[in-house]
């Protein structure tokens, strides 16, 4: 018998709040977490603004020596981490260390390290750059510092999937634990690239919002005047675990994990290929692993990302799996709050899935004023909306063509 695979724990640090009950509290207000830049001075840039962690303090999660040593990413993932932890109250002890792995995805790593050592490298020649720079910036190191810390010693990888990271690292803790090499995993997503050189490149790309005026209605996902993503940080965490090993300690079980399913473009670096087929194929693959009907699906937590061409793809793929039923899926963007978290989205985003099952609330696609008409399914715009949510699909698509689809259903034994 194939083994089944639940959430026990989870952990967040978002544009809305410092940990998950902040973070929900912020859905639940259908409220944006985007604001002016403050992690530096964003004069001459295109956009000067984001999505940033706010009043997040480092030394509350690690000793001021470690924090010397990392990039903000990798503190983001040990804040997630540790609140996942006691969510699950889980223990990693010596006598099962072996069996608790680490998957943790991210997009770009450390590039504020890298930015700041360059310019030591400049302005101070070789000899002053720091010996921590490369452990600093790899983006495997959040996954690395939480295998350390925890002494979890199963396991251990960084998907580097751009946007998909998170939802990567999930999908693949998920079957390793199936095939039995795991009985528990942390797995989620973590980034930080709210950098100068960042937000220039994305705006060189004319892949971000510049509504300078009201960065809180930047992100407005299928709406017929979005113009662009907003760039964010943040980082989530859940614990799974093996059904029966949950059971046997008593965890507290939020959701199972269905299925998974990933897939490639092959079509171009930056743009979808034509009505959304990569992402068809992994939702119809999530679909069809986890034995889930169309029916039976009560929501879809979309990839959604504020981009002309991304929204319509998705839009496209949606109704190219589920044909009538399409019409009346509640289908919405959690980056119309949070903006995009790169490698951490997928993971936060498995969070409000989790919740939206717990909860039975549909989060909302805030800032839908303008409906594009090439983008006609139910947003759920502007408010959050009571429903009895049972299962639910949580998209992710990434730069390269990288697409992956994780289904949550409510737990019963």
């Amino acid at each position: 018998m194939e083994r089944r695979v639940v959430v026990t724990g989870m952990g967040a640090v978002s544009p809305l709040g410092l940990d998950v009950p902040s973070t929900w509290q912020g859905i639940v207000e259908s409220r944006s977490g985007i604001g002016p830049i403050t992690l530096f001075e964003p004069e001459g840039l295109e956009t000067k603004f984001a999505g940033e962690v706010k009043s997040f303090d480092p030394p509350q999660y690690m000793n001021r020596k470690e924090v010397r040593r990392t990039d903000r990413f990798v503190q983001l993932a040990v804040a997630a981490t540790q609140e996942a932890l006691r969510n699950a109250e889980l223990l990693i002890t010596p006598e099962h260390s072996v069996d608790v792995g680490v998957f943790i995805g991210c997009g770009i790593g450390g590039i504020e390290t890298l930015c700041a050592q360059n310019e030591v490298l400049r302005t101070r020649g070789p000899g002053r750059v720091s010996p921590f720079l490369v452990p600093a910036m790899i983006t495997n190191m959040a996954a690395g510092h939480i295998s350390i810390m925890t002494g979890a010693r199963g396991p251990n990888l960084c998907t580097t999937s751009a946007c998909a990271s998170g939802a990567h690292a999930i999908g693949e803790a998920l079957e390793n634990i199936k095939r039995g090499w795991a009985k528990a995993i942390i797995a989620g997503g973590t980034e930080a690239s709210i950098t100068p050189i960042s937000v220039a490149a994305f705006n060189s790309a004319k892949a971000i919002s510049t509504r300078n005026d009201t960065p809180e209605t930047a992100s407005r996902p299928f709406d017929a005047t979005r113009d662009g993503f907003v760039l964010s940080e943040g980082a989530a965490m859940l614990i799974l675990e093996d059904l029966e090993f949950a059971l046997s300690r008593g965890a507290p079980i939020l959701a199972e994990i269905v299925s998974y399913g990933a897939t490639a473009d092959a079509y171009h670096i930056t743009q979808p290929c034509q009505g959304g087929e990569g992402a068809a194929r992994a939702m119809q693959l999530a679909l069809s692993r986890g034995g889930v009907t169309i029916d039976e699906v009560s929501y879809i937590n979309a990839h959604g990302t504020s981009t002309a061409a991304g929204d319509i793809a998705e839009t496209d793929a949606i109704k190219a799996i589920f044909g009538e039923r399409a019409k009346t899926l509640p289908v919405s963007s959690s980056k119309s709050q949070l903006g995009h978290l790169i490698g951490a989205a997928g993971a936060v985003e498995a969070v409000i899935s989790i919740l939206a099952i717990r909860r039975n609330l549909l989060p909302a696609t805030i800032n839908l004023q303008h409906p594009d008409p090439s983008c006609d399914l139910d947003y759920v715009p502007n408010n959050v909306r009571p429903a009895h949510v049972d299962t639910v699909i949580s998209n992710s698509f990434g730069f390269g063509g990288h697409n992956a689809a994780l289904i949550f259903r409510r737990f019963a034994e």
